[in-house]
């Protein structure tokens, strides 16, 4: 009896707990849920799905987009680098080109330099010689004079002819300069 008695109050307790649900409530809470799970499966689901495939094809495009703009990126380094060994490349060749001008400028001005100094020494010579021949010609005509005094005092006469004093004094001269050349060739 003791096990009659405690399965009747194991089973009045059943009726009175209010956690074990009653039979109706059953029936009526898988009705209903089952009803709210139809509804979610026929309106949300789709709705759910959707918004996934949307952020998905957002987040896809997303990186998409970030895989262009990155190659696009890397597209203007590859051409910044290579205007900029372009441009380092223009640069060395119009350094060496100005270098090469610089260069031929020197030379050009050492050239004219060089021409503009011999043409100075030139005139230089040129008026040295003139400078020369006029003192040579006043000193014929002094030694001229003063050997036509002299020669007059030496022969006693008058050498005021000037066709005479012309030839004494050219004779004098030629012997003179025929003195000068013999010793330069004695000292040679």
């Amino acid at each position: 009896m003791t096990f009659l008695a405690s399965n009747e109050t194991i089973l009045a307790a059943a009726k009175n707990n209010p956690l074990i649900p009653h039979n109706y409530e059953l029936i009526f809470g898988s009705i209903s849920f089952a009803i709210v799970l139809i509804l979610v499966g026929w309106k949300l689901v789709p709705q759910i799905r959707q918004t996934l495939e949307e952020r998905t094809n957002a987040i896809e495009g997303g990186l998409k987009r970030a895989e262009e703009a990155q190659a696009d990126a890397q597209a203007t380094l590859d051409d910044y680098r290579a205007k900029l060994a372009e441009a380092r490349h223009e640069a060395s060749r119009l350094r060496e080109e100005a270098r090469e001008q610089g260069a031929q400028i020197v030379a050009e001005m050492r050239e004219q330099a060089q021409a503009e100094a011999r043409r100075i020494v030139e005139a230089a010579q040129s008026q040295i010689e003139a400078e020369r021949q006029q003192a040579l010609q006043q000193l014929r005509t002094e030694v001229g004079t003063l050997s036509v005094e002299l020669a007059g005092r030496v022969v006693g006469e008058s050498l005021e002819d000037s066709a005479r004093q012309s030839r004494v004094v050219d004779r004098f001269l030629e012997e003179l300069e025929g003195r000068a050349r013999t010793q330069e060739q004695i000292t040679s």
